[in-house]
């Protein structure tokens, strides 16, 4: 991709095209946000370029990636927290998952790994502290006589 272009591509594998199950939260936020987004339609009229993606510009344009995260930035920074990538969101929704017990394949499934064995390699750094969980409690099932 150059500087000046965005370049849309095929999608890695087969399996890369799948259908998302949203939470209520999420789909409640994405008709607020395609609410607005008929009014930015409207309000562009002519200017409007439909290309059917969900975020986009005033006038329908794909977001460019590096203006996204200026954004992001810029509201991390506001609200006193500290700075990381845009991208590392994914890393923290699958360590935050793996952490509350959600099986290694459902996580690797939302990621939209083609192998499980992918998010295993990744988040392997998560598994030391379910080890200590898992043991912890067989040693309250041990102590309780169940």
């Amino acid at each position: 991709m150059s500087e000046t272009a965005l370049e849309l591509s095929e999608l890695k594998t087969k399996n890369s095209r799948r259908d998302l199950i949203l939470i209520d939260t999420i789909l409640n936020a994405l008709k607020q946000h395609r609410s607005r987004q008929l009014e930015e339609k409207m309000h562009a009229g002519p200017h409007w370029q439909d290309m059917g993606f969900v975020f986009t510009t005033s006038i329908g344009t794909p977001l460019d990636a590096r203006n996204v995260g200026r954004r992001y930035h810029s509201l991390l920074e506001k609200a006193k927290l500290s700075p990381h990538r845009f991208h590392d969101l994914r890393h923290s929704c699958a360590s935050l998952l793996l952490a509350q017990g959600v099986p290694l394949k459902v996580v690797s499934e939302i990621l939209g790994h083609s192998q499980i064995s992918i998010t295993a390699d990744y988040y392997a750094h998560i598994a030391p502290e379910m080890h200590r969980e898992a043991l912890s409690r067989m040693d309250s099932l041990f102590a309780s006589g169940k």
